[in-house]
């Protein structure tokens, strides 16, 4: 079957992009693996409840954000949003909390009171970011510079409240981001984070909603194999693994890691070798999931639903985040999703992806290494939170297994890799690959964090395959 534009993968980017480019009139079709949208922000149901694998907070929702320019664009509505209050809390090892409110004129009295020692340095370090922030296309940041090398008048406690926040929303501690990437990423929280009823996966079924109704194909349970090239080499289309074949007569959009999309879809005999160096030098990080039960009476003892928790200052260090911290977010009453009584909660932690991986013979390592983890995760968080006492349950895992097993994304990993902006250079823009009508979208390549960056590169990707740009 004929389409102009091609989409493979039902994450957010590949949603979003087909969405707009089905009202904009193109003819799409978009090709899932799984039997429903959403890719790894799709929720995980068992034993009455509906959890987020996120830590549940959401940007872009404001007032001309650009969830207001998708749907103002598509044929229906966006899905119901609550802005969070304060965003979120982070609480350090001497059990000092410091709420980031939804308004950066109140932020700075927080800041006086948690941080005492160097106020005045972790005042003006805001204030730099702010600057930053204002400049469209943040020319007024050194590039070469990381942002550590500007908190060197600030204490261990302040430079430590920043990693944390910095690898929960970018993957990335102050020593290896640029300042650009941390105003971008600490900023934004002060303009405002929401919850979305339902989780990320309402506004995933809103956009597959929306391919629809817009004359688009939403094709699940329908895995790609490959591209399908033409005689002269160039990419006409996908094969799918069913042996059918789909041209394309405008581009191919890939919603696959960038990983995945070179390995699987190019193939490794039609990837340039340089390209290749580079993608074995890229790193992500991977999750490890809990998926709580709360009592919801235990939500009260809880200074936010959202908390960004730092259980180990990590001195004369780096800062590892594997062992260091763990972002709790508790689903809010008006949106339970659990049993009567009981709230959904999930706890969000780091691991490295590859030590997940090691071949054995039976999967009786895995699990060993899942208890494991789960008990190690489990004594940080009572002993961080002891507020939580025995009002939670483990109701499931989640491991970087359990992301590949569900997305086949390389290794589970999430996010953006370190180091990609050397490969997007190599590529002269974000989006494109080596075949002039193959285009990238989605988390591993995004500019700006979480739903909103993905959702922004789509919008970008979408002007250009329509002639907007």
């Amino acid at each position: 079957m004929n389409y102009e534009v091609v989409v493979v993968g039902g994450g957010i980017g590949g949603l979003t992009t087909a969405a707009l480019l089905a009202a904009r009139g193109v003819k799409v079709c978009l090709f899932e693996r799984q039997s429903g949208p959403g890719g790894c922000v799709a929720n995980f149901e068992h034993l009455g409840y509906v959890f987020e694998p996120t830590a549940g907070m959401y940007s872009g929702w404001e007032p001309g954000g650009i969830f207001e320019r998708l749907f103002a664009e598509l044929p229906v509505g966006p899905p119901e949003v609550d802005r969070l209050s304060p965003a979120y809390v982070v609480r350090l090892p001497d059990r000092t909390e410091i709420a980031v409110p939804d308004n950066p004129d109140h932020f700075e009295d927080n800041l006086r009171l948690a941080f005492p020692e160097c106020f005045q340095a972790a005042s003006a370090f805001y204030r730099q970011l702010a600057e930053i922030g204002h400049s469209a296309a943040n020319d007024s940041a050194p590039s070469s510079e990381t942002t550590a090398a500007h908190l060197a008048d600030c204490s261990k406690r302040f430079r430590r409240f920043i990693d944390v926040q910095l690898q929960t929303f970018i993957q990335s501690a102050s020593d290896q981001c640029s300042l650009r990437d941390a105003a971008l990423a600490l900023t934004t929280p002060l303009r405002g984070l929401w919850a979305i009823r339902g989780g990320a996966q309402t506004l995933a079924d809103a956009l597959g909603e929306s391919l629809k109704k817009s004359g688009g194909s939403l094709r699940l349970n329908s895995p790609v194999l490959r591209l399908a090239y033409g005689s002269d080499g160039t990419p006409i289309g996908v094969d799918l693994l069913n042996g059918e074949r789909v041209t394309a007569t405008r581009a191919i959009v890939s919603n696959l890691t960038v990983w995945d999309t070179y390995g699987k879809l190019f193939g490794l005999s039609r990837t340039p070798s340089a390209i290749s160096a580079q993608l074995k030098q890229l790193r992500a990080w991977g999750a490890y999931l809990l998926f709580l039960g709360m009592d919801r009476r235990a939500a009260s003892r809880l200074s936010s639903t959202r908390m960004l928790v730092l259980t180990d200052w990590q001195e004369n260090q780096s800062y590892a985040p594997v062992q260091a911290q763990f972002t709790l977010a508790a689903a809010p009453a008006w949106d339970a999703r659990a049993p009567e009584g009981k709230l959904a909660v999930t706890v969000s932690t780091f691991t490295n992806a590859e030590d997940w991986f090691a071949f054995h013979e039976d999967e009786t390592a895995h699990e060993e290494q899942d208890q494991s983890t789960l008990a190690s995760v489990w004594s940080r968080l009572h002993a961080a939170m002891p507020e939580l006492g025995d009002s939670v349950e483990v109701i499931e895992t989640a491991t970087p297994r359990t992301f590949y097993e569900n997305t086949r994304r390389r290794l589970g990993m999430i996010g953006r890799p370190g180091g990609y902006l050397k490969l997007a250079e190599a590529e002269s823009q974000f989006s494109r690959t080596v075949f002039p009508n193959v285009f990238l979208v989605g988390d591993t390549i995004c500019s700006g964090p979480g739903l909103a960056g993905v959702s922004h590169s789509a919008l970008a990707l979408a002007d250009i395959l329509t002639s907007r740009t």
